[in-house]
Order: structure tokens, then sequence, then C-alpha cells
């Protein structure tokens, strides 16, 4: 009976943990649209300001800080891209070995029912 238990605990914090892991995917790439949002309005912002302001700005003007947020934007958008379809994936591979530990266990299942009876 206690191995039966332990075996249900082990498969609900499977269960847990790969939820976990899909939840925090989703919720990394439904943010994809808003930061995808924010960077095109700051490039605008940016590129509305005519070239030789933009070239004769100091070094740490707020138009050189808009810049630098510009460069840096790419590689947020792309780590919320690809670490969220990581995490989902995570949370499916962590599924799939529930699934498979389940579908092993039915054999040995079955055989102690045919053996109490």
């Amino acid at each position: 009976m206690a191995m039966k238990n332990m075996v249900m605990v082990v498969m609900l914090i499977l269960i847990v943990v790969s939820l976990f892991y899909a939840i925090v995917g989703v919720n990394m790439h439904a943010r994809v649209t808003g930061e995808e949002a924010k960077f095109h309005s700051l490039q605008d912002q940016y590129w509305n300001v005519d070239k030789v302001t933009r070239d004769a700005a100091p070094a740490n003007s707020a138009l050189t800080g808009q810049l630098v947020e510009i460069q840096n934007f790419p590689s947020d958008l792309l780590r919320l891209k690809l670490v969220g379809v990581g995490k989902i994936l995570t949370g499916i591979y962590i599924l799939l070995l529930g699934i498979l530990i389940a579908l092993m266990m039915m054999p040995k299942r079955l055989a102690m029912v045919m053996k109490k009876r």
C-alpha cells in the first residue's frame, strides 16, 4: 500500500512540475507582443529625431540611453521567445515522462491484481 501511495505522489509531483513549466513558458510567450509594441514605439521616438541631433547627442544623454535600449531589446525579445518555448517543451517532456512511468507500471499492477485472484 505504501508503494502505491509513493507512486501516486511522484506522479502528482511530475504533473505539477510540468504544468508549472508550461504555464511559465506560455506567460513568457504572451509577454512578447507587449514587449514588441514597446520596442516599436521606442524606435519611432528615436528615429523621429533628426539625424544631426542624434549624432550630436552627448555620451550620457537620454537620446543615447534610448539607442542603447533599442540595441538591447532584440536580445530580450529573443530570450522571451526561446526560453518560453524551452519551458513549454520542458513541461511537455516531464508530462510525457510521467505518462511513460504510468504505462510501465500498468503490467506490474495487472500482475499484482492477477496474483491476488
